[in-house]
């Protein structure tokens, strides 16, 4: 794996995971990179120098290491402490509330793509998290 910095053409810097160069190469040239930011698909690897650290210098691992990674631990401590956890039920519960068949309250979950469109497109107010339930990571 190797983590490229993009910068789009409307100078915005972003960072992003590739299996090789040459993945990057080929994606690239097909279009399939865009702007994390803005959606623009006129990307480049921006400048970027290797991340050495030595001895203690070394960040802990499981530690925020920027603003934006803080930010996303602390709303996906916000969700966990604040809603319940229905996995695969997603939808079927969403849709269960927003119909008065399921008492209305917090929750959070997984759906497939197809059944988050259906849930959108019959009005029921759902939107994607940006982080991975605790039950899928390492």
């Amino acid at each position: 794996m190797i983590r490229y910095t993009l910068r789009c053409a409307k100078g915005h810097n972003f960072e992003s995971w590739f299996q090789s160069a040459a993945a990057f190469d080929v994606l690239q040239a097909s279009g399939h990179v865009s702007c994390s930011l803005c959606g623009e698909s006129s990307v480049t690897k921006a400048l970027m120098a290797p991340a050495v650290t030595q001895g203690q210098d070394r960040p802990a691992l499981g530690q925020p290491q920027s603003e934006v990674e803080a930010a996303m631990a602390a709303l996906r401590r916000q969700v966990e402490e604040n809603s319940e956890y229905v996995g695969l039920g997603f939808a079927a519960e969403a849709r269960a509330m927003h119909d008065g068949d399921a008492p209305t309250r917090a929750i959070y979950g997984e759906a497939r793509p197809d059944e988050a469109r259906k849930l959108l497109e019959d009005g029921v107010p759902v939107a994607p998290l940006p982080f991975i339930p605790n039950r899928k990571t390492n």
